[in-house]
């Protein structure tokens, strides 16, 4: 009996160095036993600090620790670089919590498992075989050993993008009239919340006072607009920018999609605001069609607005869900089902209503895998913002549009807001931080790494096609 209480104690002894040698085995099997698992538990331990970081008392203006839902809220919507606020990021946070919502997007935008390889390479490291697989999810990189060049130029194409767009706006707010520190602190803030799709800003009210300004509005949408490509695609253009019949597939997907998308976008939401008093019906032919293409941008991750979202027109309110819904680039610092997802679908219907027996584009055909991979992410994301519509009905009183907006922001991290998010209560504010978590780690991601173990099957049913329609 005295041997088993000895033999008890020495398992469970926390000074025993074998004890740290079993929680390190623990957690290397649960947790870092695929890039997918890896990928959700930091995600979630940069949201636990920034959380903690937050709710200091240096972080709000009062001197007072924020409510605890308020500081989780803004670090989740920050990591996840959305843009969704419970409380004025200007009349709440001091520069000390502005400075970390603006670390948070900065690290949520290059991705966390990102951040910590580049700093890995930054000390002269060498990048184990996990941590290079871990990356090449990350950034969708087609050969492993293409992982520190392109971490790398991850490093380089941000801080480039977002230091020419802070040099670009800080003389601009210098004519405006703040002073230089001001100016400067403005022009690094939109240019880090704009290139990372986080839709943060300094200013209680935002961009509005800016609404005509072409030298504000231009920078800031050139910066969502790259962000939103993608990694991998602003790579691709950089190697071959006259080449484009030598860009990879997910390059044409992605341009083009893109560019679809906004003209169409553009076109549409300014035809439905055209005569509307309440949004731009009184502006000037220039400025509608200025503030059509920002809107354009914005609406597919950007976040940042010029027009109360209680006072678009229905048909716009329906537009910018969809744009919402569809998002930017693969491996970008959007969010949304993403374009290459749409294109694909889009393509197989095109297929199968010509006859054709592949799926074709550009000249290639696309694999049978990555159409079942764009359908389950389409329909677990519609899945998840009927769950989450359903569940924020259920705990509040506001009309289906509303919610169904706000959801859809959240979950596709784009950032523009009715004011739901501010009138719900701490249960419903948890419902879409828990939105925003899944959205940005992607629902592929969330299912992979949730998932225990793969099926494989060493037999195959007889084939019976089902009557579809």
């Amino acid at each position: 009996m005295m041997y088993e209480q000895e033999e008890v104690t020495r398992r469970f002894n926390p000074f025993d160095i074998r004890s740290y040698d079993k929680l390190r085995n623990f957690i290397d099997t649960t947790v870092f036993s695929s890039p997918s698992r890896t990928a959700i538990a930091s995600f979630f331990l940069v949201i636990v600090f920034f959380t903690v970081t937050l709710s200091l008392p240096i972080s709000s203006v009062t001197g007072e620790p924020a409510p605890f839902h308020h500081a989780f809220f803004t670090a989740t919507s920050a990591v996840t670089v959305t843009g969704l606020t419970t409380v004025s990021t200007a009349a709440q946070w001091s520069v000390f919590g502005q400075v970390m919502i603006l670390l948070a997007c900065q690290i949520g935008g290059l991705g966390a498992l990102t951040m910590t390889s580049l700093l890995a390479l930054a000390i002269g490291r060498k990048m184990g075989l996990r941590s290079k697989l871990i990356a090449q999810e990350e950034l969708s990189i087609g050969r492993l050993g293409e992982v520190g060049s392109v971490l790398r130029t991850v490093a380089y194409t941000s801080i480039g993008i977002e230091s020419t767009i802070a040099l670009v706006l800080t003389p601009r707010f210098l004519l405006l009239g703040e002073n230089l520190p001001t100016s400067l602190w403005h022009g690094i803030f939109y240019a880090i919340s704009s290139f990372n799709n986080a839709g943060f800003t300094p200013h209680s009210d935002g961009l509005v006072p800016y609404g005509h300004d072409f030298f504000v509005l231009a920078p800031v949408s050139i910066a969502v607009f790259l962000g939103a490509l993608g990694f991998p695609v602003l790579m691709t253009i950089q190697q071959k920018p006259f080449r484009p019949r030598d860009w990879t597939l997910t390059t044409k997907l992605t341009v083009t999609t893109t560019s679809i998308l906004f003209v169409l976008g553009a076109l549409l939401w300014g035809i439905a605001e055209w005569a509307n008093p309440r949004t731009i019906g009184n502006y000037g032919a220039g400025e509608k069609i200025l503030s059509s293409i920002f809107a354009s941008i914005m609406t597919r991750s950007g976040g940042f607005n010029l027009v109360d979202m209680n006072d678009i027109r229905p048909v716009t309110g329906l537009i910018t869900d969809v744009l919402m819904f569809i998002g930017g680039g693969s491996a970008s610092t959007a969010g949304g089902v993403k374009v290459t997802t749409i294109a694909v679908i889009m393509l197989a219907i095109i297929a199968e209503a010509r006859g054709d027996q592949f799926v074709m584009t550009f000249g290639r055909a696309i694999p049978v895998s990555a159409l079942r991979i764009a359908i389950s992410v389409t329909m677990m994301s519609t899945g998840i913002v009927l769950v989450g519509t359903g569940v924020l009905l259920a705990m509040t009183d506001q009309p289906l549009v509303r919610v169904l907006f706000e959801v859809i922001s959240a979950y596709a991290t784009c950032g523009l807001s009715n004011g739901l998010s501010t009138e719900l209560p701490p249960s419903g504010i948890y419902v879409l931080s828990l939105l925003m978590f899944i959205g940005r780690i992607g629902t592929i991601t969330a299912a992979t790494g949730l998932a225990l173990r793969s099926r494989r099957r060493l037999y195959k049913y007889p084939e019976e096609r089902p009557v579809i329609g």
